[in-house]
């Protein structure tokens, strides 16, 4: 076994679970990242992947890989600075450990994310908000599933691991109504409930308790529901709500979808930007400013706020005869 294929043993087998007490997602993204690149690196070098070493992985061939990644691949800029990120992380810890090579892993770190263009947030409006909701048949159990759990999701806005590990101790319909969860970072928070949520989580509840697991959201053996199952529900009802809300239509709703849209429904509700920060469980508010410059509502308010006396609010509209306008002018 060389240096890398044992550094990479040690990494994930104890520093990222028992030192960093990274979550099994992260380490799962960091895991894929190193398969892929050292099948990468294998099959355009055409030695075996266990014999891929520390001098195999430097700038040119770490950018070759983050370059194919998005030319073959498919990649967005996203997910390439996802892996870039990934790569950086293992080595950073085996630079102490790997003098020898500081130089080459030195300039690996130096490798800056590549820029992209900021996309406005999808989200949804309150009446494609409420034909999703309405879409599951409820006359199924998988269907009062859904409905219960897009209430939730669109509500309390959580992540979608977050809502794919609560449990059903993690909800609370007593006093002070919420749900708590662990998310990102290991942050942990509460969420309250309002009063339409509860009504439908208790009714959920109820019926659930009869069905074996403990996952608040279960699949037919009672295990929690998979990220794709999750996007397959989603997609599925979004066609349905479609044909009575035709503006799903092309629409791309994820699961991310359903959070953009309750840290809008608190933004349009006149919530400080800081509070949403902590709703949504944001480290920084900066990462909740992109629903500031979402919301048209807010901007036209802007506007309005600086336009001259005695001129009337609204979007401006030229007169139908501009002859006339111009010989007035």
């Amino acid at each position: 076994m060389n240096a890398l294929a044992a550094h990479l043993q040690t990494y994930f087998t104890s520093f990222a679970g028992q030192q960093r007490d990274l979550s099994p997602h992260t380490i799962a993204s960091y895991r894929d990242t190193w398969r892929l690149l050292l099948t990468y690196l294998a099959d355009t070098t055409h030695v075996s992947a266990d014999r891929i070493d520390f001098p195999d992985i430097n700038v040119e061939s770490v950018c070759s890989f983050l370059d194919h990644l998005q030319t073959h691949r498919h990649n967005t800029v996203a997910t390439r600075n996802a892996r870039l990120a990934a790569i950086r992380a293992v080595l950073t810890q085996a630079l102490p450990r790997h003098l020898d090579h500081a130089g080459t892993i030195t300039q690996i770190l130096h490798i800056p994310p590549k820029r992209h263009p900021t996309t406005t947030i999808e989200y949804l409006t309150p009446t494609e908000a409420d034909a999703l909701i309405n879409a599951p048949d409820t006359t199924r159990w998988t269907g009062r599933r859904d409905h219960a759990l897009f209430v939730l999701a669109i509500q309390t806005g959580l992540r979608t691991s977050e809502l794919r590990s609560l449990n059903q101790g993690d909800i609370t319909l007593t006093a002070s109504p919420n749900v708590t969860c662990t998310g990102k970072g290991r942050k942990h928070r509460a969420t309250p409930l309002t009063p339409t949520t509860v009504t439908v989580m208790r009714s959920y509840l109820d019926e659930r308790a009869t069905r074996p697991g403990t996952a608040l959201f279960c699949g037919p053996t009672g295990d929690h529901l998979s990220p794709d199952a999750l996007e397959h529900r989603l997609r599925t009802h979004c066609a349905t709500a479609a044909h009575t809300c035709p503006s799903l239509t092309g629409k791309h709703v994820t699961m991310h979808t359903l959070r953009h849209t309750a840290a809008m429904n608190l933004l349009t509700q006149g919530t400080d930007i800081t509070v949403i920060a902590l709703w949504l469980g944001h480290q920084h508010t900066t990462t909740t400013d992109i629903y500031l410059h979402a919301d048209m509502t807010i901007k036209q308010a802007a506007i309005d706020r600086t336009r001259p006396p005695h001129t009337a609010p609204g979007t401006y509209k030229p007169a139908p005869d501009i002859l006339t306008w111009l010989n007035n002018l």
